[in-house]
Order: C-alpha cells, then sequence, then structure tokens
C-alpha cells in the first residue's frame, strides 16, 4: 500500500513550499477524523462553514497560515514553526 509519505517522495510538479502546506493539512484531517469529528462539527467549532472547510480539505483553496491555525486550534492543537539553517549548502 502506497503512504502519502512514500507518494510524495516521488512529486516533483509541486513547490516543496506547498507541500509543506499539504502536509500539514493532511495531518489536521487525519487528526479531526481520529477525535470523530465531522468537518460541520470542527467547521462550527471554528467559527467556519461547513463546506468552507471542505474545500480547503480538498485542496481547492490553499489555506493562510492563520486558517490552518484556526483548524489546529479547533482539534486543541498549535502548529509552530521554526527556522533553521539549510543543510546541503554549497560552500563558497
Amino acid at each position: 500500500m502506497t503512504t502519502w509519505r512514500n507518494f510524495k517522495e516521488n512529486i516533483t510538479s509541486i513547490p516543496k513550499s506547498e507541500l509543506t502546506i499539504i502536509d500539514t493539512l493532511s495531518y489536521l484531517q487525519a487528526e479531526r477524523i481520529n477525535q470523530g469529528l465531522t468537518q460541520r462539527d470542527l467547521a462550527k467549532r471554528i467559527g467556519m462553514k461547513q463546506p468552507q472547510l471542505a474545500k480547503i480539505e480538498r485542496m481547492e483553496s490553499t489555506p493562510s497560515l492563520a486558517t490552518l491555525n484556526r483548524y489546529a486550534q479547533g482539534l486543541g492543537l498549535e502548529i509552530r514553526m521554526q527556522i533553521v539553517p539549510k543543510t546541503n549548502l554549497m560552500e563558497h
């Protein structure tokens, strides 16, 4: 069985920055399902309409960081970002 983690390694047509958004959203959606929440339940919890949430989960609309944070908070989670040095930089 192919998992998202295996599948995404072979994707070359989507920029890595967008893959990060997809990863984050996939994790949040899986967590929503694990918590037994419907889209309607979560949408109500975060002050959003269910069709709007469905559109985000289908990636018909790229969610902003603020929207991802709202989604995470509705699940009792928070999104943390890190700034770290890049690896494999060519030396000058």
